[in-house]
């Protein structure tokens, strides 16, 4: 049974750091896209980093290059995405998410089929 399920997260002070984490089980995610969404209140839910293995290229979103990375260790079939300088702007339930590549899901569009829980994040001070 492939599932996805996200921990971490939490509430964090402007400038801080916060890392969640994704374990991934019933599947190897080395030959999947692997991605990470959020979705803020009264906004749609928008990409903020997906992986291409076939490629081995990251598609970061503009609000948060240079400030978010996207890792994953293979032994523990988990993915992880670091989080720096956060922003109130940040602050969204954040999603990891599994899906074939294609060009779509390369750059965080649609076709992923596969989602964790979600994982609140509230930057306030």
């Amino acid at each position: 049974q492939l599932q996805l399920v996200e921990s971490g997260g939490g509430f964090v002070q402007p400038g801080g750091s916060v890392t969640l984490s994704c374990k991934v089980t019933g599947v190897s995610f080395a030959r999947f896209a692997t991605g990470w969404f959020r979705q803020a209140p009264r906004k749609e839910r928008e990409g903020v980093a997906c992986f291409a293995p076939y490629i081995s290229r990251t598609h970061y979103a503009y609000s948060v290059k240079g400030r978010f990375t996207v890792s994953k260790d293979n032994d523990l079939n988990t993915l992880y995405l670091q989080m720096n300088d956060l922003k109130p702007g940040d602050t969204a339930i954040y999603y990891c998410a599994l899906g074939s590549e294609t060009q779509m899901t390369r750059i965080c569009s649609i076709g992923y089929e596969y989602w964790g829980q979600g994982a609140q994040v509230t930057v306030s001070s």
